[in-house]
């Protein structure tokens, strides 16, 4: 199902693709919210040290109830965000995950999969020269290599994330600051991308988290409509989704049905 404000309907009526562009988490957004994770793949391949898996486990089922607990204080969930995000990581350099290992588990992707649609809505928005920026706080290395196995990675989509980086075939880290679930209002875009916005002021924002809004600024959430896929815990969590986002896809709601309420523009 798809709940539509009115403050979207009056963004709908002014769509212009000339002057959009999109922004959009990947997982759970972009990918079924059935699907594997980027940061599930290592786990399922298989390929690693099962203490680091084990450990991993332990972390997501303390953290997890966390990212998605909206009543937290968002100072401190931003602090232990940081900190599982963190851990995480430091957990590639502890046991030296080498990068043939990545390498590998990207050939065994079987468990992720597009939201229905999702694949056809990327290949419109190169069709139409939509600039799309996914701004995504699981691993880079896979959310790209997907979207290549997919013949998905257009010239027109920037990946800004947490690719893991090597030094001699072993992780050292992640190559710029940690993105994670809360802190996606620092994300700076390159200037490579800021060239590819000019006298574009209309924003499509994708996302399954409350704090995805960040990824706009605040001064530009004015001329953005703002999409939030729910995906659990749809009775306890509807109405503060309402709040932050214009529309609201419930119950697996997939890209066709999405692009109907955004009116005939994609579909031509």
């Amino acid at each position: 199902m798809i709940h539509v404000n009115e403050k979207a309907k009056e963004k709908i009526d002014y769509l212009d693709l000339e002057r959009l562009y999109v922004v959009a988490d990947f997982d759970k957004t972009i990918t079924h919210n059935d699907s594997d994770s980027s940061w599930g793949i290592l786990e399922r391949s298989n390929l690693i040290n099962e203490e680091y898996t084990k450990k991993s486990l332990e972390m997501y089922e303390y953290y997890h109830p966390i990212e998605f607990d909206f009543d937290m204080d968002t100072e401190l969930k931003d602090k232990l965000m940081y900190k599982w995000w963190t851990l995480n990581i430091e957990l590639f350099v502890k046991y030296e995950l080498k990068e043939e290992v990545v390498k590998n588990a990207t050939q065994n992707m079987n468990e992720m999969k597009f939201r229905e649609g999702g694949k056809e809505f990327l290949k419109k928005m190169h069709e139409k020269n939509i600039p799309v920026i996914i701004i995504s706080a699981g691993i880079g290395n896979f959310i790209e290599q997907f979207l290549k196995q997919q013949d998905s990675f257009f010239p027109n989509i920037h990946i800004l994330s947490n690719f893991i980086s090597f030094e001699n075939g072993i992780a050292t880290g992640v190559c710029e600051t940690i993105i994670h679930s809360q802190n996606k209002n620092i994300v700076a875009l390159t200037e490579e991308i800021k060239a590819k916005l000019d006298n574009r002021d209309k924003v499509l924002l994708l996302g399954d988290n409350l704090a995805d809004i960040k990824m706009v600024p605040e001064e530009q959430r004015e001329n953005t409509i703002r999409i939030g896929f729910l995906n659990f815990n749809e009775t306890e969590n509807l109405e503060k989704f309402k709040t932050h986002f214009d529309i609201v896809c419930t119950e697996e709601t997939n890209f066709h049905d999405l692009e109907k309420i955004l009116k005939r523009e994609y579909s031509n």
